[in-house]
């Protein structure tokens, strides 16, 4: 479970991500000169730390005509060697400051994701506590996983990139994951074991990302 705290925060995650976005490699930036997209958040998602020192938190943002998926996390201190993934750093009112990544260069995101992705393990419960007391807080998204069937192995290799997409690889032992960057939401399917979400207002569900085995062909 995450625990959500009553915190304010300097800058805010939109703003983090708002001035982050015209700086990624993947965003179009349509001439805008590096400077700031005011990207609004359509909804969000965490994943659990078995460890519990790692933040996960997956944003989806409204950024001018486009619907991205940014993952962040968030850490007490620099992760080494992660200096180019390095978003920018927060203060958090109650947890002091806080170090954000994309999270696709955080080898404990890319292990929830593919636990995510190919496993079916769903996204973390969210709570606050008041006066003692802890709350549930509701869901923003709703998260569906294919995951793989128990004691199966892929007969057939899946396609391993569907066209079109605007994706990010990484690599977790012997799989390749891709991280769906710009959402498509008009009811495009991906080969599964995959990742989907559906939020207020969006009635197919939209592909996250997906899993290819290594040592298939095409791979």
């Amino acid at each position: 479970m995450a625990h959500i705290y009553n915190a304010d925060l300097s800058p805010s995650k939109a703003e983090l991500i708002s001035e982050w976005l015209p700086t990624a490699s993947w965003f179009p930036a349509d001439g805008a000169d590096g400077a700031p997209v005011a990207a609004r958040p359509v909804g969000a998602f965490r994943f659990d730390d078995p460890q519990g020192e790692v933040g996960m938190e997956t944003h989806i943002m409204q950024a001018g005509p486009l619907t991205v998926q940014v993952p962040l996390t968030y850490r007490g201190e620099p992760l080494q060697g992660a200096e180019a993934y390095l978003i920018g750093t927060m203060e958090h009112s109650v947890l002091g400051r806080r170090w954000v990544y994309d999270a696709c260069g955080d080898p404990v995101y890319v292990a929830a994701f593919a636990a995510a992705v190919i496993d079916g393990v769903g996204q973390a419960l969210q709570y606050v506590e008041e006066d003692g007391v802890r709350r549930e807080l509701a869901r923003s998204l709703t998260l569906e996983t294919s995951g793989m069937p128990d004691g199966e192995e892929l007969v057939e290799a899946p396609e391993r990139e569907p066209a079109g997409w605007t994706v990010t690889r990484m690599l977790h032992e012997n799989w390749e994951l891709s991280l769906v960057r710009i959402l498509d939401l008009g009811g495009r399917a991906a080969p599964p074991p995959s990742l989907v979400a559906l939020w207020d207002g969006q009635q197919d569900p939209a592909v996250l990302g997906w899993a290819f085995p290594l040592g298939q062909p095409g791979s």
